[in-house]
């Protein structure tokens, strides 16, 4: 069984709290990009049944939600997310380090992401720790900064 420190695995008795915490957290997005949060088109039954989902509860339900792809060279983190009240304690940083922990366990050197151009607070954060801009995709709706962080296998 995989364990990531301060975490728990999803299992779909969860579905529908981490489909309100997607939806709470990315809400703030939507006015910024002018489109609906690419993490807001899927259904959260694929997501789960198709990607690592990890839970970080607090004392009221849902902190974050933590959404993981590993691949063969690197680690996608395919969705940080942090419910609204939690924004500022912490909660984030504690994903983005069960992220490190699973890239490491992986054997995985590279960690990427990607966000919304027009997202400059997240594109600051994940600078502030560590990731640097990759590319710019340009899809027919939006533009989407890929980002990339490499942890070496015994980095912390």
């Amino acid at each position: 069984m995989i364990v990531l420190a301060g975490l728990r695995r999803a299992s779909a008795a969860d579905l529908d709290a981490i489909t309100a915490l997607q939806h709470a957290a990315y809400a703030k997005n939507r006015p910024l990009l002018g489109v609906e949060p690419l993490p807001l088109l899927v259904d959260y039954k694929d997501v789960l049944a198709n990607y690592e989902v990890w839970l970080a509860d607090g004392a009221d339900g849902l902190d974050g939600v933590l959404i993981l792809q590993a691949r063969p060279d690197d680690l996608l983190i395919w969705s940080i997310a942090t419910t609204p009240h939690r924004h500022g304690h912490g909660v984030g940083k504690k994903l983005l380090a069960a992220a490190h922990e699973r890239a490491r366990a992986l054997g995985h050197a590279v960690i990427r992401l990607y966000t919304g151009d027009k997202l400059a607070g997240n594109i600051a954060w994940y600078e502030r720790n560590g990731f640097v801009h990759e590319r710019i995709e340009h899809l027919s709706d939006r533009a989407i900064v890929h980002m990339v962080k490499r942890i070496g296998r015994d980095a912390a």
